[in-house]
């Protein structure tokens, strides 16, 4: 053995010839057979075989009549027991050494040596069956956790041949027919691997090869199986009001998720539109205080567990609105009396409780004084504030119990005469005019009491 490590560079770089990659010299048509030239015979220890290479040693060849040396080999391919191929030359007597890196793992393969001179061939060596390694095996134990959210953990045993440089984790789904090269690990003692991204409640397969420092693969591992965590459950029986004076209650079912952690509630102004997440909170029900009359609002509520995965949400709104206002009272009557304008008005809305009338009294071209008059109860006012030479508009506004104001009613306009005598109960022609919006009266409401949601969380908005 004490000649392999003698001669392991120079065999690399002068005398090592395989089949590989390097032109092959032609074999020599001559058959001459030279008993005279020495047989190659191999050293005690003269063949080392590997996975992906065979090395042979000879005893050296002293006769100067001896130019070189023939290789022959037989391949798995080769058909028949005793053919073998001619497959290299090495053209210096002095050679000891010959590595051929053309071969493939666990296969059997036949070589034989001969010498050869300037006119002829010396006899064949015996021929040498090999049989390369087979290939390097991968970790023996392997392990995966499943259930954790988008991502999957690998443990596997360090594999024990401290050629083994690293490894390759490999990866595929089951629509998938190939597997994914998904990373390379650096150094034999690491021992586990975190794939994240992955898809919710999605099945994964995980093997590993064990890598040499001389690049070499080993046969994959055991397969192990990961299924990721699904999203929680979805939110079921989403309701909300439509007839709360300045308010929307939405409730819902409780989540059934063994790992709950609070619910999200989304709102948009359209049932397509973008939906702002408006509140984090522990309990099922919420109180969304709007200061508008009639106003309609979606809701999409979710779960999320632990781990921070969200339900599915996005295809199940509800609507919800505040009550909106009482319809506008209608004016039925108005009369000039003595001295005083009567208006009567009917009640339109069962919900009309108050009412408020409005006068505007016009003197010249330029100024009008408006003032409000509450009604807490009938359906008819006597102006008794009147003065001649005058025209006076009127129209009613509706209250309803949470002081909510209608509309205006259609008006009317009274004329006074110019005469300061008593004026005569006199009808005034109601004329049916279009609506108007006009601004609303003032109305003294109690204070509002605000109680806070006990369980609303923005801090993470």
């Amino acid at each position: 053995m004490k000649l392999w490590t003698l001669a392991t560079s120079l065999t690399v770089s002068l005398l090592i010839l395989s089949g590989c990659g390097t032109p092959r010299p032609t074999a020599p048509e001559s058959t001459v057979i030279d008993k005279t030239l020495p047989t190659v015979t191999l050293t005690k220890s003269g063949l080392i075989v590997g996975m992906k290479s065979v090395a042979f040693e000879w005893h050296s060849i002293t006769n100067p009549n001896v130019e070189g040396i023939y290789i022959y080999k037989k391949s798995p391919q080769a058909e028949g027991e005793s053919k073998l191929e001619y497959y290299a030359t090495i053209k210096n007597r002095f050679a000891t050494h010959f590595l051929d890196r053309n071969v493939i793992p666990d296969t059997r393969y036949t070589y034989a040596f001969q010498t050869y001179s300037a006119k002829a061939e010396g006899v064949r060596s015996r021929a040498v069956v090999v049989n390369t390694l087979p290939v390097l095996e991968s970790v023996s134990w392997i392990h995966s956790i499943t259930g954790m959210p988008r991502a999957a953990k690998i443990l596997w045993r360090p594999d024990s041949n401290e050629r083994v440089d690293g490894y390759i984790i490999e990866r595929k789904n089951l629509e998938e027919n190939k597997w994914e090269e998904l990373a390379s690990i650096n150094g034999r003692l690491n021992a586990e691997y975190i794939d994240t991204g992955l898809k919710d409640n999605c099945v994964y397969l995980y093997r590993i090869r064990a890598v040499t420092y001389d690049n070499i693969i080993s046969t994959p591992s055991e397969i192990v199986k990961v299924v990721t965590k699904p999203l929680p459950i979805s939110i079921e029986n989403i309701k909300a009001t439509q007839n709360l004076a300045n308010k929307i209650d939405i409730k819902w079912s409780k989540s059934k998720q063994k790992d709950f952690t609070r619910y999200y509630l989304y709102r948009s102004d359209k049932i397509n539109g973008n939906y702002e997440l408006i509140a984090k909170l522990y309990n099922n029900t919420f109180e969304d205080k709007i200061q508008e009359n009639g106003k309609v609002y979606f809701y999409r509520v979710s779960a999320v567990d632990k781990d921070g995965l969200e339900s599915l949400y996005k295809k199940n709104s509800i609507e919800g609105m505040t009550l909106g206002a009482p319809s506008a009272p209608g004016i039925i009557d108005a009369k000039l009396l003595e001295n005083s304008v009567k208006i009567k008005w009917s009640k339109t809305d069962s919900r009309s409780v108050k009412f408020i009338v409005r006068r505007k009294h016009k003197q010249g071209w330029f100024k009008e004084d408006v003032e409000d008059y509450p009604i807490n109860s009938g359906t008819q006012y006597i102006d008794k504030n009147i003065v001649p030479n005058s025209t006076y508009t009127y129209s009613v506004f509706a209250l309803d119990k949470n002081s909510i104001l209608s509309e205006p009613s259609a008006e009317v306009n009274v004329v006074t005469p110019e005469s300061k005598e008593i004026i005569k109960e006199e009808p005034v022609v109601v004329k049916s005019a279009a609506l108007k919006r006009v601004a609303s009266p003032k109305i003294v409401k109690s204070k509002d009491v605000i109680s806070p949601s006990d369980d609303l969380d923005l801090s993470g908005l």
